[in-house]
């Protein structure tokens, strides 16, 4: 098993080198390029939750991203220093309910779950908030 990690400034700038580094360590885990983008897609979501909702106009945040290329497949995990929140505690949206009468946004953690094979948080005192997101090589979705 090999582990890889990196530490971002919490910045719209970053979501591409964000994006960038956990697809190459998505390939190098020998996932096709399916469960790569979606790995992508997931953490890129996910990122943007952190930056927008966790810092929110804070300067100085940083997100740390860890990959973890596990016998099964990716495990990537986010940790940030920003306010606290628990995305499994949100509920499921109504996606048959028309695009004109839905609130705006919503539908990142949504996604992340459905991208995802599994998806874990835990808030650790000493590192904030915990996401963890797994992609299997053999996926379900």
């Amino acid at each position: 098993m090999c582990k890889n990690s990196h530490v971002f400034p919490a910045k719209v700038s970053s979501l591409a080198e964000i994006g960038s580094y956990v697809t190459q360590i998505a390939e190098r885990a020998g996932l096709d390029a399916r469960a790569a983008y979606a790995v992508q897609m997931a953490v890129d979501e996910a990122c943007s939750n952190i930056i927008e909702h966790a810092y929110k106009d804070q300067e100085n945040g940083t997100i740390e991203c860890t990959c973890e290329v596990t016998s099964k497949g990716l495990a990537v995990t986010l940790c940030d220093q920003g306010a606290h929140f628990d995305p499994l505690c949100v509920g499921e949206p109504d996606v048959c309910t028309p695009l004109a009468k839905r609130s705006l946004g919503g539908l990142g953690i949504y996604f992340i779950r459905k991208l995802m094979d599994e998806v874990q948080y835990e808030f650790v005192p000493q590192r904030g908030n915990v996401l963890t997101v797994i992609k299997y090589r053999e996926s379900k979705t």
